[in-house]
């Protein structure tokens, strides 16, 4: 699931800047081109999509109507979805988050029609959008899953929450480290800097709570919204960093599921309140072993220094 969706992702980067130039639990709903959408919000819909060639209208429609808070165009948003591919006269299931892990997305993605249909809409709806290829990716396709110039997108989105770009941790502030450990600093809702001190490393895991949120306290093996930093301590270097940059302004957080990462984040998080800000610093053996991560820079004796923001559990 994880590879497919950075495959849906990965070619909107131009994509994206050029698109900036009745209800009730259970939903059933007829677009214009007939494709007819049945189930309940949370529960995998059964879309059905007619055996002739999409229309090539845009068409977008809240099945159901949410009560939560409105999206922007800036906003991710965690969600599941279902999407189909609509080809001449067939259609294909392309990838469903039901069933394993909901997503976040960011609302503005490049498949214009998308963001068309999201924005405004509360959470809790769930969403239909029929997209032709001029609101889905154009005359290039994407050849990464399969998508022709001429294929129709069918997507339905139930959402679940929505995230703003400096969504962060929001408890109250324990601490910035420092001393034998690294310093952090950030200002409210954007990446925090590390400083690393000139001492030798931790030998064992060290788990610090620089601000305490209020929520329920992470459980093993439970799945989580976070924004992260990462980097050497050998170098003072940043390998990884998932917040949103100048020219990457919509960049969402990542879900994780506990008990599949590294084994410092497995461990150190459980019992973490969600809203909480948690500096880790991770010898070889509770990271990435003594093979490293050649790709990210990282030797197989390097300590590792993450900041890590909880924003919400799944």
């Amino acid at each position: 699931m994880r590879r497919l969706i950075a495959a849906i992702l990965a070619p909107l980067a131009v994509t994206a800047a050029l698109a900036g130039c009745g209800s009730s639990p259970s939903s059933s709903a007829s677009a214009d081109n007939s494709v007819k959408v049945t189930g309940s919000v949370g529960k995998e819909p059964t879309v059905k999509i007619p055996a002739k060639t999409a229309s090539g209208d845009l068409v977008t429609k809240t099945l159901v109507h949410g009560s939560g808070p409105v999206l922007t165009a800036e906003d991710s948003y965690l969600a599941n979805f279902t999407v189909y591919v609509w080809h001449g006269t067939t259609s294909r299931l392309l990838t469903s988050s039901y069933g394993s892990n909901p997503q976040v997305l960011p609302v503005t993605m490049g498949l214009s029609g998308l963001q068309k249909a999201l924005v405004g809409q509360h959470v809790g709806s769930r969403v239909l959008a029929v997209l032709p290829p001029k609101y889905a990716y154009g005359s290039a396709g994407n050849s990464q899953i399969g998508i022709t110039a001429s294929d129709t997108m069918v997507w339905v989105v139930d959402l679940i929450r929505a995230f703003p770009p400096n969504a962060s941790a929001t408890g109250k502030q324990l601490s910035n480290g420092g001393g034998p450990l690294p310093l952090v600093s950030a200002t409210p809702g954007t990446a925090p800097e590390i400083k690393i001190p000139k001492s030798a490393p931790p030998t064992k895991l060290v788990v610090k709570t620089l601000i305490k949120g209020t929520g329920a306290p992470v459980k093993a093996d439970q799945s989580i919204v976070v924004r992260y930093v990462g980097s050497i301590w050998r170098t003072g270097k940043v390998f990884n960093n998932n917040w949103p940059t100048p020219t990457q302004p919509t960049t969402p957080p990542n879900v994780f599921t506990l008990g599949q990462l590294i084994p410092a984040w497995n461990t150190g998080l459980v019992g973490i309140p969600v809203g909480s800000r948690v500096l880790m610093v991770v010898p070889p053996a509770e990271g990435y072993g003594s093979k490293g991560s050649s790709g990210a820079g990282i030797k197989g004796t390097d300590t590792l220094v993450f900041v890590v923001d909880i924003l919400a559990t799944v």
